[in-house]
């Protein structure tokens, strides 16, 4: 997941860069979205596995 939200941020700075604001606003939000679900679920697996002693 964490690939794809890397994947987005680099479309959205090419976007930017061509100027194609829009496209580059909806793939920003899209790496926004990937990389805090990718948090969120690297924190899951972390404390889960923590707990198994």
């Amino acid at each position: 997941m964490l690939h794809y939200a890397v994947v987005f941020f680099v479309i959205a700075i090419i976007a930017g860069v061509l100027g194609f604001g829009g496209i580059a606003a909806g793939a920003a939000g899209i790496a926004k979205i990937l990389f805090v679900v990718f948090l969120i679920g690297a924190l899951i697996a972390f404390f889960a596995g923590r707990s198994r002693v």
